[in-house]
């Protein structure tokens, strides 16, 4: 049984936590200095605090929030604690401050009016677009409070789908456009389906209209079309020197007297080395 939603000022605050966490992070600024400011600074009527006062506990001692956010099961979701874990295993290239900001954005989300439907879908392209992992990745948003128990079993049941059926037709196959199309096939407006539609007819329509493509291009359908949340993405390379080129210049002559220095420090300097070949006997002082 998952805990219930939690207020609109406890998202609220949520966005603020992650988002401020994020990027006093990027400022190179210790993660319990960050925590113990934030305790001082998020809405004191949430139950934000307690739970900060949490996780810059289990920082201390364990030096990660994922596990502590998933023994604050009443208050993180299932979701939330394995994006954040999966940001701090040792092998994953997944970043901590996507992962932050992942979070920011769903709790954006849901401080307006949320709909099933819109949150399986951003929580599906995080899973899917970071490899997070399909097995416990599904398990994770099928926890989450928003989803009823027709949402829940379906969730879990497609689990094992993914990869053999294309995602545009398991939307497809659960909306209200599909029905419509049967109703007028069969002349038959009183057909209900036996299970549960999940997904509206503009949804539908979409899936059905990227059949066969990169879910990728529906995501983004279903961005511009609804209103749903899009994934923030990973920075990407730098592909500018950091230095404007005269004081990279300069960097790299600093640097290489400092190796002058270093070595004279160690075995004194072979003046040498700085001869051109046939100059002054270079290459007879051996």
């Amino acid at each position: 049984m998952s805990a219930p939603l939690l207020d609109r000022e406890e998202y609220i605050e949520q966005a603020y936590f992650f988002r401020v966490y994020r990027e006093r992070i990027e400022e190179n600024a210790p993660a319990q200095e960050v925590l113990a400011q934030l305790r001082e600074e998020v809405l004191a009527t949430t139950k934000l605090p307690l739970a900060i006062d949490f996780l810059a506990g289990e920082l201390h001692l364990r030096g990660r929030i994922g596990e502590a956010m998933a023994r604050l099961p009443h208050y993180f979701t299932p979701f939330q604690s394995f994006v954040i874990s999966r940001a701090e295993d040792d092998e994953s290239r997944f970043d901590v401050r996507l992962a932050l900001q992942i979070l920011e954005r769903e709790a954006e989300y849901l401080t307006k009016e949320p709909h099933a439907a819109g949150l399986f879908v951003y929580q599906f392209e995080c899973v899917s677009r970071n490899r997070l992992g399909y097995d416990a990745g599904m398990s994770a948003v099928a926890a989450d409070p928003l989803y009823d128990a027709g949402w829940r079993d379906w969730i879990l049941k497609i689990r094992r789908q993914l990869g053999t059926v294309d995602f545009s037709d398991l939307i497809y196959m659960r909306s209200q456009f599909r029905i419509e199309e049967i109703r007028r096939r069969n002349n038959d407006p009183d057909y209900e389906p036996s299970f549960p539609i999940l997904f509206g007819s503009q949804e539908g329509r979409i899936a059905r209209a990227n059949k066969g493509k990169d879910p990728l291009y529906m995501f983004a359908a279903l961005q511009r079309q609804l209103g749903y949340p899009a994934i923030p993405r990973p920075a990407p390379p730098r592909t500018t020197p950091l230095f404007d080129p005269p004081v990279d210049m300069r960097f790299q002559r600093l640097e290489a007297r400092l190796q002058l220095l270093e070595q004279e420090a160690k075995t004194g300097i072979d003046i040498s080395k700085l001869y051109k070949q046939g100059e002054f006997g270079a290459g007879e002082m051996n």
